[in-house]
């Protein structure tokens, strides 16, 4: 089966989109901190809690998660800061 899209682990993390976890209050160190960034190539990268299987007995109609897929939880504080950094289209 083809995919529309493909991840590309090749491509570096080039810069923080929104606030750094210390800014928003959402870490206690270093450790466990939610975060999201943007890859060189544009696609987008984000550090939260794999929830995946706390979530795939309720999946919603239409949301499918392939077996290489997770469900990544994030503050939404952590993404309403990533706002401002993100393009409309």
């Amino acid at each position: 089966m083809t995919r529309g899209w493909e991840a590309d682990p090749s491509s570096p993390l080039v810069r923080r989109l929104g606030r750094s976890p210390a800014e928003l209050g959402t870490t206690g160190g270093e450790a466990g901190c939610p975060d999201i960034w943007e890859l060189e190539n544009g696609d987008i990268a984000v550090v939260g809690r794999d929830l995946t299987d706390a979530y795939l007995a309720h999946l919603p109609p239409g949301l499918a998660v392939d077996a290489d897929e997770r469900i990544v939880i994030i503050p939404r504080r952590t993404a309403a800061a990533a706002k401002q950094d993100l393009p409309d289209a």
